[in-house]
C-alpha cells in the first residue's frame, strides 16, 4: 500500500483523492530507492505509472525545503525534470500539480512553441520543482530568466530519447550548468544497450529497476498486422474507422508531418472528423486538436511521433500504425497510448512490403511473430455524398474534339489593317542612304615597355 511507502499524509492524501490506494509494481519498486537519494535507471510499460514513480519520492525529499513565503529566494530550483516533447512536459506538470496540491512546493512548466515571455513570470515567482524541455530551458537561461546552481534531482523522463543524438548537444550543456552532487533518474519503457551504456557516463552507482522485461509492451494491448498495398490504406484505414462508429475514438500514427496532415485532411473528406499534431504545427493547434478528440468532438486524430510519448487519453480503444515507425522503441510508445492503467486496447499496423523490414525489427525487439493477415481491400467512398446528378460518362476518342466548345468567332478571321493602321507610312527596317552617327570613343595608351 502507499502508506506503507514512507510518504508524507498530505502526500497521502492527494494520491487518495485520486483513487489510488496500492502502488503500481514500478511504483513499489522505485520509490524505496528515491527516498533512500540512490541513482536510478527505471523502465516499465508505458501506461503503468512512471510519473507518479519519480514525482511522489520527489515531493517527499523536498519537503524540508517548502516554504509559504512570497519570496523568490525562497523558492530556488531543486528538481529539474527534462521531457522530449511539449505534451509530456505538460502532462508530467499536472501530476506534479495533483500531487503536490496539500504540499507548499511550487512548480511550473516551460516548452517551446508559445511566446517566451509568457512564461517567465511564473519564473519570476520562484518555483522548487521545473519541467521543461531542453531546448526552452537553454532559451531561458541564455535569457536569465532562471538559475539551475541549486537543482537537486534531475530526472529525464522517457530518457531512451533524451539521450539519443539528438537531444545530446542539449542536454550535455544543461548538465554543466547542474551542481555535479545531485541525484539523477532515468525513466523509460526502452532502453537500447548502446542507450545504457551512454547513461552510465552521468549515473553514480545506480539501480537498474525493471518492473516488466526490457522493451516490451502491455499485456492488455492486443496487436495485429495486416498486410495491404500503399495504395490501398487509406480505404482499408477509413473501413477500420467505420466499423467501430465515429463515436469511437482511434489515434492514428503516420512517420511524417507531411502525410500526417494529407491523412487527416482526407478522413475529413469522406466525413470522418480529424485533425492532425504535429511539429509544424503551433503549441496552442496541437493543445485544441488533443482537447476536440479527448472531448470526442472528432473521431480520429492523426499524429506523429511527436504524440507517441506523453499523451494520456482515458479509456483509448485503438491506435492504428497507418506506417510503422523508424526505431522499432517507438511502436512501443505508440501503441502504449492504449491499454493505460490496465484498460484494455487494441493495435494494429498497416503494413506494405516495403515496410516489412521494419516489422521485422520490431518483432526481434518484441521477441515475438506477429501472424501477417491479408487486408480486405473495399473500395471506400473518396468524398463525402453529393446531391449533384452523376457526370455523364466520358466521349470516345473519335467524338473527343467535337464535344470541345466552340472557339469564338472573332479569333477564326483574317487580318484586317485599321484605317488609321494605313495611313502609317512604312519605314524599311535598314536605310543604307542614312548618314551614320558620329560616335565618342575613349582611346588608351598601351603601357610603355620596361
Amino acid at each position: 500500500m502507499f502508506s506503507s511507502l514512507n510518504l508524507d499524509a498530505q502526500i497521502l492524501r492527494a494520491i487518495e483523492e485520486e483513487g489510488y490506494t496500492e502502488p503500481t509494481p514500478i511504483q513499489a519498486q522505485a520509490i524505496p530507492h528515491v527516498l533512500a537519494g540512490r541513482d536510478l535507471m527505471a523502465m516499465a510499460q508505458t501506461g503503468t505509472g512512471k510519473t507518479a514513480a519519480f514525482t511522489l519520492p520527489l515531493l517527499q525529499r523536498l519537503l524540508p525545503h517548502a516554504s509559504t513565503s512570497t519570496s523568490p529566494a525562497r523558492h530556488p530550483i531543486r528538481a529539474l525534470i527534462l521531457a522530449p516533447t511539449r505534451e509530456l512536459a505538460i502532462q508530467v506538470e499536472k501530476s506534479v500539480e495533483t500531487y503536490s496540491k496539500y504540499v507548499p512546493l511550487r512548480s511550473t512548466v516551460v516548452f517551446g512553441g508559445i511566446d517566451i515571455k509568457t512564461q517567465k513570470p511564473a519564473l519570476a515567482k520562484g518555483v522548487e520543482i521545473l519541467v521543461a524541455t531542453p531546448g526552452r530551458l537553454l532559451d531561458h537561461v541564455e535569457s536569465r530568466n532562471l538559475m539551475l546552481n541549486q537543482v537537486q534531482i534531475l530526472i529525464l523522463d522517457e530518457a531512451d530519447r533524451m539521450l539519443d543524438m539528438g537531444f545530446m548537444p542539449d542536454l550535455k550543456r544543461i548538465l554543466t550548468l547542474l551542481p555535479k552532487q545531485r541525484q539523477t533518474l532515468l525513466f523509460s519503457a526502452t532502453f537500447s544497450d548502446d542507450i545504457k551504456k551512454l547513461a552510465q557516463d552521468f549515473l553514480a552507482n545506480p539501480v537498474t529497476v525493471e518492473a516488466e522485461r526490457r522493451n516490451t509492451a502491455a499485456e492488455t494491448v492486443t496487436q495485429s498486422v495486416l498486410m495491404v498495398d500503399h495504395d490501398n490504406k487509406f480505404d482499408v484505414l477509413a473501413d477500420l474507422i467505420r466499423s467501430r462508429g465515429l463515436g469511437s475514438q482511434v489515434l492514428v500514427f503516420t512517420r511524417t508531418k507531411l502525410t500526417a496532415a494529407q491523412l487527416a485532411r482526407k478522413l475529413e473528406r469522406v466525413g470522418i472528423p480529424s485533425d492532425a499534431i504535429h511539429g509544424d504545427k503551433t503549441q496552442q493547434e496541437r493543445i485544441n486538436a488533443l482537447d476536440a478528440f479527448k472531448a470526442n468532438k472528432i473521431t480520429a486524430l492523426v499524429a506523429t511521433d511527436v504524440a507517441a510519448r506523453g499523451l494520456d487519453i482515458d479509456q483509448l480503444p485503438l491506435v492504428v500504425n497507418y506506417e510503422l515507425p523508424t526505431n522499432a522503441e517507438d511502436y512501443v510508445h505508440r501503441i502504449g497510448r492504449t491499454g493505460r492503467a490496465g484498460a484494455s486496447g487494441e493495435a494494429i499496423s498497416l503494413v506494405d512490403g516495403e515496410e516489412e523490414r521494419r516489422l521485422v525489427e520490431i518483432e526481434k525487439l518484441l521477441k515475438r511473430e506477429f501472424p501477417r493477415e491479408r487486408a480486405a481491400v473495399s473500395v471506400a467512398p473518396r468524398a463525402a455524398p453529393s446531391h449533384r446528378p452523376a457526370k455523364a460518362a466520358a466521349p470516345s476518342h473519335a467524338h473527343a474534339h467535337a464535344r470541345k466548345p466552340a472557339a469564338d468567332d472573332w479569333f477564326m478571321k483574317p487580318y484586317v489593317p485599321s484605317p488609321s493602321a494605313s495611313k502609317v507610312e512604312e519605314q524599311p527596317a535598314f536605310c543604307p542612304d542614312k548618314p551614320k552617327k558620329q560616335l565618342a570613343a575613349l582611346l588608351c595608351r598601351p603601357p610603355e615597355k620596361s
